[in-house]
């Protein structure tokens, strides 16, 4: 009777866990929405669920639609049940409208991105994570032309070392980051500065025509191979699909407090089985207090405060974007499964 009794214990609590990890609709949800340019993925997720990142749980792809797994701006969407269960699909509108001849210019749509690009472009375009060694054996910067020591877009630059590619990205050394833990190396971030062309070489001297740099170029930085990252609109928010605890090392831009829409650096990445899109909730850690019966010093709990998006991936370590904050968050703060 008692294994029985157990038995039935840990099916409910099975089942309770079941119906947690699930899509829950809000209770305010729409029963139609038309897209507007702006919108992300993320805001329309937030919309119809209080869990946004169950949206591919919840998105019934219509076959009559061209490329239905893309969502653009004018497209309307509506809550419908399939089997009793919600789903939501693009649907035809069904408002008459008047026409009458005219000319109208407009720009091509393009799907609406999961979450704010604007905010992470620089990441998944220039900076990257780096071995020390690949940093250190890169070709570096002698001097501008005419001597000059500083320069910028549209100046010639000379470099030492083995070309790496006719096309070349300046960087220069950043943040080293290790695990708070453990103290692994988990890499080292190559800040992009600018980009050049090798127009000339002699022998192990390498002149640059500078197209674009992002601040001025100095004796010292390095260049590494151009790699151009498209930014990708194909990630959509979901869940780890393991059971992941991680810690917040760093916040882009050196700020004191972590906000909505900031760009942070976690100590997990792809060999813990995190992928680009993944929503992570981040807990606030608990202040320290003295006890004041033993005088011993205790951690209060940590407590949830915000979601964070991963996207961007390597194999020690991860970039994020800071989705909601309930309250300032700081490096330290811990992240977990939604």
């Amino acid at each position: 009777m008692r294994k029985l009794l157990y038995a039935l214990a840990a099916s409910m609590l099975l089942l309770t866990s079941w119906a947690h990890a699930a899509p829950e609709l809000r209770s305010d949800h729409p029963e139609r929405y038309t897209v507007v340019k702006g919108d992300t993925l993320w805001d329309i997720s937030a919309r119809f669920l209080n869990n946004p990142w169950y949206w591919p749980e919840i998105w019934h792809v219509n076959p009559q639609v061209a490329n239905p797994h893309l969502i653009y701006p004018g497209d309307e969407l509506a809550l419908v049940y399939i089997d009793g269960k919600p789903r939501v699909t693009k649907v035809s509108s069904d408002r008459v409208v008047k026409l009458s001849p005219k000319v109208r210019s407009e720009p091509i749509d393009t799907p609406i991105p999961a979450i704010p690009l604007d905010a992470i472009s620089s990441f998944l375009t220039e900076t990257r994570i780096v071995d020390v060694e690949e940093l250190n054996g890169a070709p570096y910067v002698l001097e501008g032309e005419d001597g000059r020591i500083i320069t910028g877009a549209g100046d010639r630059i000379y470099a030492r070392g083995e070309k790496p590619a006719d096309n070349v990205g300046v960087f220069r050394r950043s943040k080293e980051f290790r695990d708070p833990e453990t103290g692994e190396f988990l890499g080292l971030e190559a800040r992009s500065i600018a980009r050049g062309e090798v127009i000339a070489e002699n022998k192990d001297v390498l002149t640059l025509r500078l197209k674009q740099s992002n601040e001025e170029v100095r004796i010292g930085d390095r260049l590494l191979v151009g790699e151009e990252r498209r930014i990708t609109t194909s990630f959509v928010p979901s869940s780890p699909d393991s059971d992941i605890e991680a810690q917040m090392i760093s916040v882009d831009g050196g700020v004191s407090q972590i906000g909505q829409f900031d760009v942070v650096a976690i100590n997990r990445g792809e060999r813990e089985g995190l992928k680009p899109g993944n929503v992570m909730a981040v807990l606030k850690s608990g202040n320290l207090v003295r006890d004041p019966i033993t005088n011993e010093t205790i951690e209060l709990p940590s407590e949830r405060a915000g979601l964070m998006m991963v996207f961007q991936t390597y194999e020690k370590m991860s970039y994020g974007l800071i989705l909601q904050a309930t309250r300032p968050l700081s490096v330290g703060d811990k992240v977990t499964n939604p």
